[in-house]
């Protein structure tokens, strides 16, 4: 599956523009109404071995789409006379797509009546009638309003009908199991992660609360920038900014853990799900900065589980595996490192990538509804290993795969990276007596279709775990039970 990171670094993956200074304005509203009528208004292993090898590049990482357009200049009034009566409402506005037309703009406003303008005797009659009509009822109105208000107030007195309407803070609160009640509880422990590298390369995405010590989960792509000799800060909802640093990341898995400086005490750690128990239909929540709109709340389900996943880390390095949670929640650039949550609240995956409709060479993507999170449960482990080591640990099988997406299953390679042997000498393959050109066809009991997939399928697993690999040699199916060794570090 062709899947593209949805953050944003650097040139390799433009940064998301930052909030507009201002939203788009109506044009102003045309001049030239007739002589003496009022203007009108404005409108308001890398492998599943110890060796990498060299994977094909993925689709480019999903760089923001621009900004929309301010509203194209209304089209010049009509007088009552040219449109009839009533004069026709504003057109619907539309905003441009890609810079591109066709759609429509602020249709022109009802220009006011002109009273030099010829008029039929019915058409007259008809507007004479509407406003006697009008009169009468705003008489009726009145009255009735004034009856009401005098019956009502007990003094006598009719200095104000005016009626406050209720400031109780208890109207505003919704009940926890709704989505507002979700996003109000969990939004405090959401933070918008800004990365600027000393190249200048940088952009944003999200993060949440791992633990009261100030512990930041998010992806690794959205620090990739920063990493080494750059500027991260962090933001919570009430707008109070934190200086960060990295305490490790992992670009096989796309997890980073981050710490922040001089933490606050009043840290509420965001609870955590078990994806495992996810099932497809299950209501999500989405929380990040998409595009730079920090604190953006988006709601789907979960559209597929074990969705095989390799995406770019938008700088041109390693690639990452996922067995990834599929929702259709909209995730945009942004939104990248910020928590999937289940409908109780809990985080049940990190969002990493969106599907893009678009060429290789497009530099614009947005959600289509295809977008894709990092199992929490596999997120917790390499998160625990980071801040333990401050390195990744990733479980293998001990031999080189191809990358090649189409030969229904994982082929063991004729040669590993580097001209080393595909299947490493004493490694848990080559114990379970697999050879190069063997095609593996299922881990345990999930169907591999692909390299990437059974790489995804691994990694969901730890060092130490045994499973069983279905694979076929010369037309026959055999089995083997495999004990994962481990590799630490991305080199």
């Amino acid at each position: 599956m062709s899947t593209e990171n949805e953050g944003n670094e650097g040139t390799a993956a433009e940064a998301a523009p930052s909030v507009p200074s201002a939203p788009p304005v109506p044009a102003d509203a045309p001049q030239g109404h007739p002589e003496g009528a009022p203007a009108a208004p404005p409108h308001p292993d890398t492998t599943a071995t110890q060796q990498q090898p060299a994977s094909p590049a993925p689709d480019p990482a999903t760089t923001p789409l621009p900004p929309a357009p301010p509203y194209g200049p209304p089209a010049a009034p009509q007088s009552a006379a040219d449109a009839g009566w009533p004069p026709p409402p504003p057109a619907v506005p539309a905003y441009a797509h890609h810079g591109q037309g066709g759609g429509p703009t602020w249709g022109a406003p009802g220009g006011p009546h002109s009273p030099d303008a010829p008029r039929k005797r019915g058409a007259g009659g008809l507007v004479v009638a509407v406003v006697v009509a009008a009169l009468v009822a705003g008489g009726v109105g009145g009255a009735l309003g004034y009856w009401a208000a005098d019956r009502n107030d007990g003094s006598g007195s009719s200095d104000s009908t005016t009626i406050a309407a209720s400031a109780n803070p208890q109207d505003l609160k919704r009940d926890p199991g709704t989505v507002a009640g979700v996003a109000a509880k969990a939004l405090p422990s959401v933070v918008t992660i800004d990365a600027q590298g000393g190249d200048g390369e940088g952009g944003t995405g999200t993060g949440f609360v791992y633990d009261k010590e100030g512990h930041i989960l998010t992806n690794n792509h959205v620090v990739a920038s920063a990493a080494d000799s750059g500027q991260l800060t962090a933001t919570f909802s009430n707008g109070k900014k934190y200086d960060a640093e990295v305490v490790g990341r992992a670009q096989g898995y796309d997890v980073a853990v981050l710490k922040l400086k001089n933490p606050p005490q009043t840290l509420t750690p965001l609870p955590l799900g078990n994806s495992d128990q996810v099932a497809v239909g299950d209501s999500t929540i989405a929380i990040g900065a998409p595009f730079g709109l920090s604190n953006t709340v988006t709601t789907g389900i979960i559209s597929a589980k074990n969705r095989p996943v390799a995406s770019g880390d938008g700088a041109g390095g390693s690639n990452s595996y996922m067995s990834a949670l599929q929702t259709d929640a909209s995730i945009n650039p942004g939104n990248s490192g910020g928590p999937l949550l289940s409908a109780g609240g809990a985080v049940i995956g990190i969002n990493s990538a969106i599907q893009s409709t678009g060429s290789s060479g497009q530099s614009q993507a947005g959600s289509i509804g295809l977008g894709f999170a990092i199992p929490i449960n596999q997120a917790q482990n390499v998160a625990r290993q980071l801040i333990k080591t401050g390195q990744p640990v990733y479980p293998v099988i001990g031999a080189t795969v191809t990358m090649d997406e189409k030969t229904g299953g994982a082929v063991i390679s004729d040669q590993g990276a580097g001209g080393t042997e595909a299947v490493t000498k004493d490694g848990p393959a080559a114990r379970a007596g697999l050879r190069a050109g063997d095609v593996i066809t299922k881990f345990n009991d999930t169907v591999v279709d692909s390299g990437p997939t059974l790489i995804g399928e691994i990694w969901t697993h730890k060092p130490g775990d045994k499973v069983t690999l279905t694979y076929k040699r010369d037309g026959k199916t055999a089995t083997a039970e495999v004990t994962l060794g481990e590799r630490k570090g991305d080199s």
